[in-house]
């Protein structure tokens, strides 16, 4: 048996990560519990893109802007390269305008500036798509590469902050102060389980309450195009989807006309994001198709319905499609976001709405916080204590796992 921690993890993605380096901040002793030998899951399998801009008014927008910032502290200290900074959305429709506008008129704006043609043009010479009436300009956001971010984050958290790990081990019961394993027993004072898309493992019931089904996605990596984008891109879809344009009266023209003039994306649930590699090749995406099953198939025709969007938006000719994959994340239709208290010394957290990479960093001190009783506002990011060793539970060398 692992024995002495304050608090186990289920789950390393990023939403797991978030709740260990806050509970770190606040000197606990930490292990995080994960089904997978490396990171998997969605977290990998996305565009690395920290979206404050378009994220739901109130809390959730609230949660992205805080989480971008801690993002801003730890990527350096994680040695994690901020790969784009700032949004771009290309403007093709009078009602996207309506809607830019409105939403620069509200607390979301901060930030951001709406661009004519001809200063989106000057400012941006790399992106010229025809028709465009303006671009939605925002400075808040951030990019990171997923796949090298994540392992990065862990390494991290392991060697600055003394987070155990333990890989490759099925959790099948979380009981404080024990946790069962398929690798054997975990001892700490208090859980946080963070299953990701995960649905049937751990508290099945509860999480069928909230109606928490998966999302695939249609994700392809596009060869360097032979120009640097300016920032991460989005386009109308994109407005007439994300909550923060969408909800407010003044989209309501522009959701109608989507939905008339665009009505296979829509019904496909396409929208447009790129973002760019430091190798300049370029995460293309996206669409959503829910259901109980992330399905691995996904049809030809929203490879094209994504790949048309893009040629419309940006004024650029696809380059090669040079790797696919589907992504998958857990979805409610009611909720962005499931905190549940199974027992008093644990939490069930699911992200629903695909917006863990935006909101982890503020989610996990929001539920450590709550937990703890404690705030963590003046609570540093950094290490208390410079040189904090690592405890590794995944190294036969360090720790065994016992019955």
């Amino acid at each position: 048996m692992i024995d002495g921690y304050d608090l186990a993890i289920v789950g390393s993605g990023v939403v797991g990560l978030a709740h260990a380096l806050a509970a770190a901040r606040l000197g606990k002793r930490v292990v995080v519990i994960d089904r997978d030998a490396r990171a998997n899951g969605a977290s990998i399998r996305n565009f690395g893109f920290v979206t404050v801009t378009g994220q739901g008014r109130g809390a959730p927008w609230r949660r992205a802007s805080r989480s971008r910032d801690v993002w801003a502290q730890v990527a350096p200290l994680a040695g994690v390269a901020i790969e784009q900074r700032g949004l771009i959305v290309t403007l093709r429709m009078a009602q996207s305008l309506a809607a830019a506008e409105a939403f620069l008129a509200t607390e979301m704006g901060e930030g951001c500036v709406l661009l004519d043609p001809r200063e989106a043009s000057r400012r941006f010479p790399e992106i010229t798509p025809p028709g465009l009436v303006g671009v939605l300009h925002s400075s808040r956001d951030l990019r990171v590469e997923s796949r090298v971010a994540i392992p990065r984050l862990a390494a991290w958290l392991e060697a600055a902050h003394g987070v155990s790990f333990v890989r490759g081990a099925t959790v099948f019961d979380v009981a404080p102060p024990k946790i069962e394993t398929s690798r054997g027993a975990v001892r700490a004072a208090a859980a946080v389980v963070c299953p990701g898309d995960e649905l049937s493992a751990l508290y099945p019931e509860i999480i069928a309450a909230h109606g928490v089904r998966r999302c695939a996605l249609s994700m392809l990596r596009l060869a360097d195009p032979g120009v640097r984008m300016p920032a991460t891109l989005m386009s109308d879809l994109s407005l007439g989807r994300y909550r923060g344009y969408a909800e407010l009266p003044a989209a309501q023209g522009l959701v109608e006309r989507l939905n008339t003039e665009h009505a296979e994306a829509v019904a496909r649930g396409v929208h447009l994001i790129v973002a760019q590699g430091a190798d300049g090749s370029l995460i293309v995406g996206d669409s959503h198709r829910y259901d109980e099953v992330a399905e691995p198939f996904m049809a030809t025709s929203v490879e094209r319905l994504i790949l048309a969007e893009f040629e419309a938006a940006t004024g650029l000719a696809p380059p090669p499609v040079i790797e696919r994959w589907t992504g998958s994340y857990a979805w409610a239709p009611a909720t962005d976001l499931v905190i549940e208290r199974p027992a008093p010394d644990v939490r069930l957290v699911i992200v629903t709405a695909g917006n863990g990479a935006s909101t982890a960093f503020a989610l996990g001190e929001q539920v450590i916080g709550d937990l703890y009783g404690v705030s963590l506002e003046t609570v540093p990011v950094a290490p208390r204590s410079p040189g904090a060793s690592a405890r590794s539970a995944s190294s036969p060398s360090r720790t065994a796992i016992g019955a």
